[in-house]
């Protein structure tokens, strides 16, 4: 039986919860309304559409295992086009596979049950920090589609860096959200613990050299190479700064 709640707050970010746990979607409705998000609810394919033709959401928290013939998988496939903002997978299989498949397939994280609901709240902040605040309104002039540099052209909405010819540079999905952190916030030091939760939604150690390999690969791919960095700046004990020269 399809259940479909609907509430309107524009002041908070929305979360919809696609779990057929009656129990679980009570208790995640009360905690992450405590927490200050406005929550809604579905237990299957059919209250999924439903919603998703009716408003957006930030993101969507799905579980792999829904009843019918609609499971976790195939309904991210089939909203991908409709569905802007985030997506997490639950999921009771533990199996490395099945999380890959869900990355694959295009979800920001993957989280196996039972959870801690801090580390689900962790994962979803986390991932609602790397989303636009209105990822379905029209672009403003303080939110680009793209950034021109250096005769590059990153588009945002197509995840496409292209060079002056028009023709595309292949950048992973993690150097792609690295390169856009940094193009949206020109000028601005980040921290190389901000980078990585922008490029992998995880924390920093400082054994941690992910982010500096990454940075490297771009630095490469654009041309911006030498002893002085043009564009990707170093900041020296703080973090990388974009300073493009249009």
């Amino acid at each position: 039986m399809t259940q479909a709640t609907l509430r309107t707050d524009s002041t908070k970010q929305r979360i919809l919860f696609v779990e057929d746990d009656p129990s679980l979607c009570a208790f995640l409705g009360r905690y992450f309304g405590e927490e200050g998000y406005q929550v809604d609810m579905c237990h299957d394919g059919a209250g999924l559409r439903q919603l998703l033709a009716q408003m957006r959401f930030d993101l969507v928290v799905m579980d792999v295992g829904l009843p019918g013939r609609d499971d976790g998988y195939a309904l991210a496939r089939e909203i991908r086009g409709q569905h802007k903002g985030g997506l997490l997978f639950l999921s009771g299989r533990q199996e490395a596979i099945d999380r890959i498949v869900g990355l694959e397939i295009g979800a920001d994280d993957f989280l196996v049950k039972p959870f801690e609901p801090r580390e689900l709240l962790a994962r979803v902040r986390a991932i609602l920090r790397r989303l636009p605040a209105e990822p379905a309104a029209p672009p403003r002039p303080d939110h680009p589609r793209m950034a021109h540099f250096d005769g590059w052209s990153l588009d945002f909405e197509s995840r496409m860096l292209r060079d002056a010819t028009g023709r595309v540079q292949s950048l992973t999905t993690q150097e792609f959200n690295l390169l856009s952190a940094l193009a949206q916030r020109p000028g601005r030091v980040l921290s190389r613990d901000q980078l990585l939760d922008f490029a992998a939604n995880r924390d920093w150690s400082p054994f941690d050299r992910s982010i500096d390999v990454m940075i490297g690969k771009i630095r490469r791919k654009i041309g911006d190479t030498g002893p002085e960095h043009r564009v990707i700046r170093t900041i020296r004990g703080a973090g990388y700064m974009f300073s493009p020269s249009g």
